[in-house]
């Protein structure tokens, strides 16, 4: 396997298995992922929220862990990444307000390197401006972000994920094993 370098912008409430279980798993195959939030530090914390599906009209949220970034936003730069991953839950919603975040973002796409994001990491790419012609899934409350932004909003199972060029994506943790495996086919390539 070719180690790759990842770049993981992630937030206060972001979805926890969606920050947890790529970051751990790109370690535990031999990648390293740099774990960065704007305003914050190496060896700060964010907060995490658990979502889940419980027959409501949306999924619901409970507190979840405290979990420790690994390098400084500030100090990244984007060019020094192979690849990047975007975690959904709520987080997103405010880091597309961030213009340096935006910037990082379009140079993934602007380079053709692999980005994997999950459930609403969907309204960054919107944002961005990233999604024209793209394929995109995500949760689907993010469907009109993704249509309205020139994206190809797709509806696939809950536990499926779509790869579109460089672009993997899935709607929500359920598919953390196909989001991944295609996320770590790109790496491959």
């Amino acid at each position: 396997m070719n180690n790759k370098k990842i770049l993981m912008i992630t937030g206060d409430f972001t979805e926890d298995y969606e920050t947890m279980v790529p970051f751990q798993t790109l370690l535990a195959v031999g990648h390293s992922v740099d774990a960065v939030c704007p305003d914050k530090a190496s060896g700060d914390t964010v907060a995490t929220a658990i979502h889940d599906f419980e027959g409501d009209q949306t999924y619901t949220e409970k507190r979840g862990h405290n979990f420790t970034l690994n390098a400084t936003f500030a100090d990244v730069k984007a060019e020094e990444y192979d690849a990047l991953v975007i975690p959904g839950g709520r987080a997103p919603e405010y880091l597309r307000l961030n213009p340096e975040v935006l910037a990082m973002v379009r140079h993934f796409f602007a380079e053709n390197k692999p980005v994997a994001a999950i459930c609403h990491g969907a309204q960054l790419l919107s944002a961005a401006g990233v999604l024209e012609g793209k394929k995109c899934s995500a949760y689907p409350a993010c469907m009109p972000e993704v249509n309205q932004s020139g994206g190809l909003y797709t509806e696939i199972d809950i536990d499926a994920a779509l790869t579109d060029g460089n672009l993997v994506t899935a709607p929500a943790w359920p598919a953390h094993p196909a989001w991944l495996s295609q996320f770590m086919s790109l790496l491959n390539q």
